[in-house]
């Protein structure tokens, strides 16, 4: 039986570090082979080598039994394979539409067929389960909806290969059970999928086969009913990996901040508290505020805050400056679009918020620059070659980690984290927990916004639910469960 797809012996050199050595993979008709592995593993290298963007150093791709070469995505794409990357490759500034027929829009007398653009849009954004407009502008969607527009836009080129690079990472319960019955549909066509996920539990619902990556080495290939979850993680990791969450007793005590009430168009908050050492969650569904009190709270956003001290003095927080001078610090939920200059080096990405603390008179010291970014490099154990690798280059933990560094260069009393593992993968996640725990043991404040109710039970000392703008309860971490924070998220 002929294979959909075999990858033989790719090996692929970057300046300085070899990202895969010798790796082989196929995938047949109608198959979903998850790919897992630690960020930084070569997942994403190997399947941006198979959708044309970048070229293999060695090894072969054989398409339906012919070998093939990709020159970049468009040769990909004329031969039916499609990927949905990670990061999102969306213009914001166009509709859902022009975004999933750009440069393929329909045409009559010679014009673009708006009328049909948009109900073939209509078409699959239905099959998706969304009913958005499809002349909606991209800017206006949230970001599990713009996920849901990649999606389209790869299942628009009606694939016979299609990649999903962490697809379910900013999508709710439902809109990933629509995406699923989207797989199922698709497997029934024939379509073959490679699936990277750091969800692993999901994979026992859609996975055939399994893979796992590590240190840009194939370590085991296997049928998924075959293996468990917990050799997959320890696969992975290289070791027997047995507690999710690291064990850590924190020392908490008197309140750090107080804010006596925050209000504008989307939230509105009364008496908000964070303690010394303190990790305090906010968990709800997606829109339910929970960003967008961050987003007023560091100053991003306006909102009237009224009476609000840090170490019992009074703070400003107007706007983001006048927060990052209070010693607030905000860690984004997109860090690469909010959090990240993608076009900087690792030096100067750690640097970023620090600039006035490393200049004498005026002047710009570089060899207090490189001094600061290597402590942070040492300090939190980022993996890079060098500080001036470009940041875009890194896997999403070791982002992670360089915005986290960004933010521990100032004096920082209040840390908000939205969405601190989102992306990663469990080994780097349990690096970044630790690291959390250590930030908590200095004394400074965490406010942490997750939508992973087990992070939440597992890291917080105490839990604030919000829906609507407003919080609608309080638990304490001890004794909720995950049913009690869902009942007052809805």
């Amino acid at each position: 039986m002929i294979k959909l797809l075999e990858m033989q012996n790719v090996t692929k050199v970057f300046p300085g570090v070899v990202a895969l050595g010798n790796v082989s993979l196929d995938l047949n008709y109608g198959e979903v082979h998850a790919i897992c592995g630690e960020n930084g593993a070569g997942k994403s290298t190997l399947m941006k080598i198979l959708s044309g963007v970048y070229k293999a150093t060695v090894g072969k791709i054989i398409f339906e039994g012919h070998p093939i070469i990709l020159n970049n995505t468009r040769s990909a794409q004329q031969l039916g394979i499609s990927i949905i990357f990670q990061e999102f490759n969306l213009c914001e500034h166009l509709s859902i539409s022009d975004n999933i027929w750009l440069d393929r829009q329909p045409k009559k007398f010679g014009f673009i067929n708006d009328k049909k653009m948009h109900q073939m849009t209509s078409e699959i954004l239905s099959e998706l389960g969304l009913s958005i407009d499809p002349r909606t502008l991209v800017n206006n969607l949230s970001v599990s909806e713009q996920q849901m527009v990649e999606i389209a836009r790869a299942i628009s080129f009606d694939s016979k290969i299609l990649v999903l690079d962490e697809p379910t990472a900013t999508l709710t319960d439902l809109e990933i059970d629509n995406l699923f019955d989207v797989i199922f549909k698709l497997k029934a066509k024939g379509v073959g999928m490679f699936y990277i996920s750091h969800r692993l539990d999901e994979l026992s619902k859609i996975a055939d086969r399994v893979s796992v990556i590590r240190n840009g080495q194939h370590i085991t290939t296997r049928n998924f009913q075959d293996i468990t979850l917990d050799d997959i993680v320890s696969l992975m990791v290289g070791r027997p990996f047995a507690d999710k969450y690291p064990k850590f007793n924190r020392h908490i005590s008197q309140v750090k901040l107080h804010v006596k009430e925050l209000k504008n168009s989307t939230v509105h908050i009364k008496d908000l508290t964070v303690k010394s050492g303190e990790i305090l969650a906010l968990a709800g569904l997606i829109g339910s505020g929970r960003t967008e009190l961050a987003r007023a709270l560091f100053g991003v956003d306006y909102a009237e805050i009224k009476d609000v001290t840090l170490d019992g003095y009074p703070a400003d927080f107007k706007d983001p400056q006048s927060s990052i001078k209070s010693g607030l610090g905000y860690i984004t939920e997109d860090r690469k679009k909010d959090g990240l200059a993608l076009n900087m080096n690792v030096e100067e990405n750690i640097n970023l918020a620090h600039i006035p603390n490393l200049s004498s008179y005026g002047f710009f010291s570089e060899t207090r620059a490189k001094q600061n970014a290597t402590k942070y490099i040492t300090n939190l154990k980022i993996k890079t070659f060098s500080i001036y690798q470009p940041v875009n280059t890194l896997s999403g933990g070791n982002q992670q980690k360089i915005v986290l560094a960004k933010w521990l260069s100032n004096d920082i009393k209040i840390l908000i984290f939205d969405e601190p593992t989102r992306g990663i993968d469990v080994g780097a996640k349990y690096e970044v927990y630790e690291l959390i725990n250590k930030l908590s043991s200095t004394g400074i404040g965490i406010i942490m916004i997750s939508s992973d109710l087990p992070e939440i039970l597992g890291m917080s000392d105490r839990i604030l639910v919000m829906k609507d703008g407003s919080i609608t309860g309080e638990l304490d971490t001890k004794t909720a469960t995950q049913e009690a924070i869902l009942n007052l998220a809805i």
